[in-house]
């Protein structure tokens, strides 16, 4: 198993507190590539749960699997916290899902400039009817996977959070 014990129970805790309140969860990943959505498949029985995951690598699977405006990404740059948000609110407005995670970031080893280091992540979580949440992280400059695995725990805290508010 890839993931730690850690994970795997913050990921019930999310399944299962998406299950009380009959919630489908979507996930829109840049520089965690599919993990956080990996982790919720995980565990037995997540496709009550979970709706879809968008892998949104390149800036122009942002612009065309979740709507993000490409004047957007060129005038924000796509690890930014607008860029995180559009992708939240573009799972939700794809999917068919309640509640959206969206993580944009510099992961490394190489790629990080002086404005946007490697370690320097965007999360956003998306809810109908609430406002959408958005954190930057700066993780610094860690293991590329370090910086995913926590990437994915903040994500996890931001779901749990869209879902319980």
């Amino acid at each position: 198993m890839i993931f730690s014990d850690d994970l795997i129970m913050s990921a019930i805790g999310v399944l299962d507190a998406a299950r009380s309140f009959d919630l489908k969860l979507a996930t829109a990943e840049s520089c965690t590539g599919g993990l956080i959505a990996g982790l919720l498949t995980e565990i037995p029985g997540s496709s009550d749960v979970v709706e879809r995951g968008f892998v949104t690598y390149t800036n122009e699977a942002k612009h065309e699997m979740l709507g993000v405006p490409s004047d957007l990404i060129a005038d924000k740059g796509a690890v930014s916290e607008e860029v995180a948000r559009a992708m939240a609110e573009g799972a939700l407005d794809r999917s068919k899902a309640d509640v959206t995670v969206a993580v944009t970031g510099v992961a490394g080893p190489g790629g990080g400039t002086d404005n946007k280091p490697v370690g320097l992540v965007w999360i956003a979580a998306a809810r109908w009817s609430h406002e959408t949440i958005v954190v930057e992280k700066r993780f610094g400059e860690l293991s590329r996977e370090d910086i995913r695995l926590l990437t994915i725990d903040t994500a996890l805290k931001m779901i749990m959070r869209q879902i319980e508010d």
